[in-house]
C-alpha cells in the first residue's frame, strides 16, 4: 500500500490509522532518510495505544510507552550489528508488546516474515510517500 502525506500533522494521523491494525506481538519496521518522518510516524502509532509522549531512543536504543499494552520503541540508527542488538535483549522484547524500530534496514533480515515494513521518502519540503508491506509478500 502506498500513501501520501502533505505534512507532520497528515504523518501523524496515518500512524494513527495503521495502528488499528496492529496488536500484541507485531513487529514494524520503518526505513527511511535522517528527518524523513520515521519518529512522527511512530508518534502516531503511540497515540492511538497510549498517552505516552515519544522521544526518539537514539542514545538509549529502546523506549517503553505504557498503553493498551507494552509498546517498544527502537532507534537502530547506532547499532553496528545484530549481535549488539541481541547484547542489549532483543529477543525479551518479542512478543510482549507491540515493537517499532527506525532505521529497521538493518535488522531486515532478521525481522520476523510477518514484520510490517514502513518505508518513508520525502519528495518535497513537507511531502511525503509512505509504502507499507508485510515482509512475508517479499521473501
Amino acid at each position: 500500500m502506498i500513501f501520501y502525506t502533505k505534512n507532520y500533522k497528515e504523518t501523524i494521523k496515518l500512524g494513527e490509522k495503521i495502528a488499528k491494525y496492529l496488536k500484541k506481538g507485531d513487529i514494524v519496521g520503518l526505513v527511511g532518510e535522517l528527518g524523513t518522518g520515521k519518529t512522527t510516524m511512530i508518534k502516531g502509532i503511540v497515540k492511538y495505544f497510549s498517552k505516552s509522549n515519544v522521544f526518539s531512543p537514539s542514545f538509549v536504543i529502546v523506549n517503553e510507552y505504557e498503553g493498551k499494552f507494552p509498546i517498544f520503541h527502537f532507534d537502530l540508527y547506532r547499532l553496528k550489528s545484530f549481535d549488539e542488538l541481541i547484547d542489549i535483549g532483543w529477543f525479551d522484547y518479542i512478543n510482549k508488546g507491540l515493537i517499532l524500530v527506525e532505521w529497521a534496514e538493518k535488522i531486515k533480515k532478521n525481522l520476523p516474515k510477518n514484520s510490517i515494513y514502513v518505508k518513508i521518502k520525502m519528495v518535497g519540503e513537507n511531502e511525503r510517500i509512505i509504502e507499507i508491506k508485510n515482509l512475508r509478500r517479499e521473501r
